[in-house]
């Protein structure tokens, strides 16, 4: 048992579990019919397994007891189920279970592009490009391969080959799957920042990758307005000595900024171009498609979770875990079929972009949606969804939830009569939404709340489209998730709140965090309280039935909609501003109420906060660290609490607002300024009246 485990959410205040509809948790909402059930990738699976393996697993429970129990035979079977283009011998499937440490197929090659195109065809797109003023770009399987294949070949021209890191700043447009895929066919790492992302914060992600190319726009538009990036740019480029190459993705103009010409001149780093190239350029001259077959745990993308401090985690992921795994959700979870159209609203510095590419691999097309998708109202989203015909549509709870705040009622605004899916994800869904979705969006259609991270590239707790929608809750766990409850004395419970924790290994759990030669950040990430486990900092409650609830994180890392950030990024922006002497944030969501990010400032003597200082400490972390995680309010205070180690102490102090007892979150002892607790106290009472 770990002392400083966190206290358990029990001690917690949330609301109820009735929604004001007079829905309550765990009431069944939505039943597969028995035609839908056969129709699903889990159905055919488990026939393919009485078939060639002579198991008879005709229930999700009993199908996930036998993927966790005996890891090798499921992930050997999906590799044949799915008949993965590889080479080498399948066997070994785990060379070594050790968490962390674990192996996956070490005889194997494979490319995850290469898996990609064979489900290649021009019976239909590829790619459905949505841009903000409604327009729609269409891209064909033969255009893909042609622009990936010049793209390849531009790289490979310049040097560019296996393990070298090709960093983006691009918005989700079909330039970006291009560029990300043709890094794939060629061995080179990819990682990626969206666009509307602080210069600090990019700056803290790509020095720890040291890109050999930088593809960036000049600008893009969100809400009807256009945003010059050109600043950011330059300042990336003055600040990454590591870049040879620029290559210019148009967003506002078509021709590279001359600035960033001169940027590049003036660089002590005498290997980079005079000039950047622009994309036109770089995918002017056709090349065959080729595609490297790389060992399964060949890095294939680096991506970043934050803690609490320090620098956002660079993790990186391998080829062929990402194959594996994305083959698995994309089709048993998610259940996409070939043709079918599938839309997850997200920026490409999001993992479920990531997610989203991935559909591709199992010939669905895949919807993008660049700039704000609900420009100019939220009507205008479902309606595409409509026009478009989209089958499969994926996005954070906070949309639905804003949308039924709205009184919004799709089904009779929109044909959503192709629509059979709908993930959400990034928080709990509250019970009403759940209620307004099939009252006002569409009664039969199968809502799947998901939970996941960036950490793994995929879901915990998921959804299957054999099973029935209860309210409130989460399907099942996914297969090969040996996902469970623990309590602080490291038991697996069942309908009790514990920590979510995953006891054996899965093939897309990061294969090393850059900067971390020993692993030590690795191990104090996950394996620490539950060693040879791996700890997720999610409170989940297992029911007796399979299904889950969760209930937030269990750190303090900021969540909000969907989008992890750390304090620490926000503290750097905040703490820059000569008024601000000290600051602390901590985010409110929990139980599906809904998010309500609370910014602590220490000011400095005499300084007074009023709306022009609330402006600028808000206008500094929208532009310099995110635009999603500007507070909702500014609170000027007389002292930060801190630990006797000078720690913020952000989870008490959000354990306190929501409403635990101050002796129950914090020790006065263990504190260097325990007074500075009960204006905090009295804040709560406020908070919960």
């Amino acid at each position: 048992m770990n002392d400083s485990a966190p206290a358990q959410p029990s001690a917690l205040r949330f609301p109820g579990t009735s929604g004001a509809d007079g829905i309550h948790e765990g009431q069944e909402l939505w039943r597969p019919s028995p035609a839908q059930i056969e129709a699903t990738w889990l159905h055919r699976y488990q026939a393919w397994l009485r078939e060639h393996r002579g198991l008879d697993l005709r229930d999700y429970a009993s199908l996930w007891r036998w993927s966790i129990a005996d890891l090798d035979a499921f992930w050997a079977s999906i590799l044949e189920f799915f008949d993965v283009v590889r080479e080498g011998d399948d066997a070994p499937a785990l060379a070594s279970r050790a968490m962390p440490g674990a192996r996956w197929f070490p005889n194997l090659r494979l490319n995850y592009a290469e898996n990609t195109f064979r489900a290649a065809s021009d019976a239909r797109p590829a790619l459905l490009a949505r841009a903000e003023d409604g327009t729609v770009q269409e891209v064909s399987w033969s255009r893909l391969r042609r622009d990936v294949g010049a793209l390849a070949g531009w790289l490979q021209s310049h040097g560019i080959g296996p393990g070298d890191r090709v960093a983006a700043v691009l918005p989700n447009v079909p330039q970006t799957v291009v560029a990300f895929l043709a890094c794939a066919s060629v061995g080179a790492v990819w990682t990626a920042c969206s666009p509307d992302m602080g210069v600090g914060v990019v700056l803290d992600r790509f020095r720890q990758v040291g890109p050999k190319v930088l593809l960036a726009t000049d600008g893009y538009r969100y809400n009807g307005k256009p945003h010059d990036r050109s600043a950011v740019v330059r300042e990336l480029l003055a600040q990454l000595p590591t870049v040879e190459h620029v290559v210019h993705v148009p967003g506002l103009v078509d021709a590279p900024p001359a600035t960033w010409a001169e940027v590049l001149d003036a660089r002590a780093n005498r290997r980079a171009p005079d000039v950047p190239v622009a994309w036109g350029d770089a995918i002017a001259h056709e090349a065959p498609l080729r595609f490297a077959r790389l060992p399964f745990d060949h890095p294939l993308w680096i991506v970043y979770s934050s803690g609490t401090t320090g620098l956002p985690k660079a993790m990186v992921h391998g080829h062929g875990g990402v194959v594996v795994t994305q083959l698995k959700t994309m089709r048993m979870q998610t259940d996409l079929h070939p043709g079918d159209r599938f839309l997850f609203l997200g920026s490409t510095g999001w993992i479920v972009w990531n997610m989203l590419v991935g559909g591709l691999m199992g010939g669905t097309v895949v919807v993008l949606c660049d700039g704000n998708p609900t420009f100019p109202n939220a009507e205008t989203l479902w309606r595409f969804l409509g026009d478009a015909r989209v089958t499969h549509f994926g996005c954070g709870a906070a949309f639905l939830t804003a949308c039924m705040k709205e009184g919004l009622v799709p089904g009779t605004r929109a044909d959503l009569s192709a629509l059979r899916s709908i993930s959400s994800t990034g928080s709990p869904l509250p019970l009403d939404a759940y209620a307004w979705v099939y009252r006002d969006v569409k009664a039969d259609v199968w809502l799947a709340s998901i939970s996941g991270g960036t950490d793994i590239a995929s879901g915990f707790v998921a959804g299957a489209a054999i099973l029935p929608v209860t309210a409130g809750e989460l399907q099942c766990p996914e297969l090969g998730v040996a996902a469970f409850a623990y309590d602080d004395a490291g038991n697996a419970v069942i309908d009790q709140v514990g920590e979510l924790v995953i006891t054996e290994p899965m093939p897309s759990m990061p294969l090393e965090f850059l900067g971390d030669p020993d692993g030590t950040r690795y191990r104090e990430s996950y394996f620490e309280q539950y060693p040879g486990k791996w700890r997720h900092s999610d409170w989940i409650r297992f029911t007796p039935r399979g299904t889950s609830v969760i209930y937030g994180r269990s750190d303090a890392t900021i969540n909000r909609n969907g989008i992890r950030m750390g304090t620490a990024e926000i503290y750097r922006v905040v703490e820059e501003l000569p008024e601000v002497l000290d600051s602390m944030v901590v985010d409110l969501e929990y139980l599906g109420r809904p998010s309500l990010l609370l910014l602590f400032v220490m000011l400095r003597d005499g300084v007074p906060m009023d709306a022009a200082l609330e402006a600028r400490i808000r206008e500094a972390v929208r532009t310099r660290a995110s635009a999603r995680h500007v507070p909702d309010r500014v609170i000027a205070v007389a002292d930060i609490p801190r630990t006797l180690t000078g720690k913020k102490m952000e989870l008490p102090v959000r354990k306190l607002l929501l409403g635990a007892p101050a002796a129950k979150v914090a020790s006065p002892d263990a504190m260097r300024n325990p007074e500075s607790l009960a204006w905090y106290e009295a804040l709560a009472k406020t908070l919960n009246a």
